[in-house]
């Protein structure tokens, strides 16, 4: 027989798992479907050691530590969760959707709510130069573990916020850190300019890797050139080369899918409940557009309720509008 739930919410990164906690909440049957191996899509991913500012109530929280937290809430509901297993299908018939996991298991839902993000991501690669043949021997993408770091000499490249805020994080461990941007002003947020205009860090600007050789002590010889004519002009000896350039992003199994919501470009669009153009398919977090919307894990954490209050109203017109949680009693994953 196939497993029929109230609520299936496809992504399990931080607005996905909120949402599982929110539908627990609401006494739901729901179930959590990530195509990865683990919970917490690009902050697990891409940023575990970065601290995130702007979630109500931290001053500051690591990426992993928010996750942490995420799961512990989760688990206070009996929320069924499905790793590794990516949405392949998504089809409509009599008013139920099918959701169809790795090309062969199913299941049905009455409403569905997509935390995709913006979908599978990869890191931007430098190119023109050798740089990424040295992948694994001292120049990274990722940053699983800040210490890893620690007492080494590193050199990041890279502008925007993702770059000035490992520049500033890594600064506290690293014997030296130099960032490496082809123009003079970075494209971060003001406040984290400011902490890496206070900080020891080095700044290599307007400039660009022209070259990475592995030197026989281990260590990268990096060349700097100028921007416009690539005329050489220093290099700089380091442990590691952090390049960070951002990440490409796409959702092209969203787009095998028999149902196809509304989308502007990676993005669906919904209405003021969060529904998309297919009634009873809502969209939160990144994977959401509206006029004026601002793409901060803030405002997912918000527009979760929203979409499970609108996907509950769906399927039962007539069961109660949400309660205050401070009245509500958990004991044993069950409302009390």
């Amino acid at each position: 027989m196939t497993e029929m739930y109230d609520i299936a919410i496809i992504g399990g990164g931080p607005i996905g798992m909120f949402t599982a906690f929110y539908a627990g909440l609401r006494d739901t049957k729901a179930v959590l479907v990530e195509s990865l191996a683990t919970l917490g899509g690009q902050v697990t991913s891409l940023y575990p050691e970065k601290k995130i500012l702007d979630v109500a109530g931290f001053v500051g929280v690591k990426g992993s530590e928010l996750i942490d937290s995420l799961t512990e809430q989760m688990q206070l509901f009996p929320i069924e969760v499905k790793t590794s297993a990516t949405v392949t299908n998504l089809t409509k018939t009599d008013g139920l959707f099918t959701v169809e996991i790795n090309y062969k298991q199913t299941f049905q839902a009455k409403t569905v709510i997509i935390a995709t993000g913006k979908g599978a991501f990869e890191p931007r690669k430098m190119q023109g130069n050798n740089v990424n043949e040295l992948v694994g021997q001292g120049v990274h993408y990722f940053v699983p573990n800040k210490h890893y770091f620690d007492q080494h000499d590193v050199a990041i490249a890279g502008g925007g916020d993702s770059a000035v805020d490992m520049a500033t994080m890594l600064n506290e461990l690293t014997h030296s850190t130099t960032l490496i941007h082809r123009r003079n002003q970075f494209r971060a947020m003001e406040q984290s300019v400011k902490l890496l205009d206070e900080s020891s860090v080095v700044k290599e600007t307007p400039k660009k890797v022209m070259n990475v050789t592995k030197q026989d002590d281990g260590k990268l010889k990096i060349i700097l050139a100028q921007v416009k004519d690539e005329t050489v002009v220093n290099e700089i000896i380091v442990d590691d080369l952090i390049i960070n350039y951002g990440f490409i992003s796409e959702n092209k199994t969203v787009q095998s899918w028999a149902v196809q919501p509304g989308h502007n470009n990676q993005e669906f669009s919904v209405n003021q409940n969060l529904q998309t153009t297919v009634p009873g398919v809502f969209a939160i977090g990144d994977a959401s557009f509206y006029d004026g919307k601002a793409d901060l894990i803030a405002v997912g954490f918000g527009e979760a309720p929203t979409a499970v209050n609108a996907a509950i109203k769906f399927f039962d017109p007539n069961r109660r509008g949400p309660g205050h949680s401070s009245s509500i009693v958990v004991e044993d994953r069950q409302l009390k």
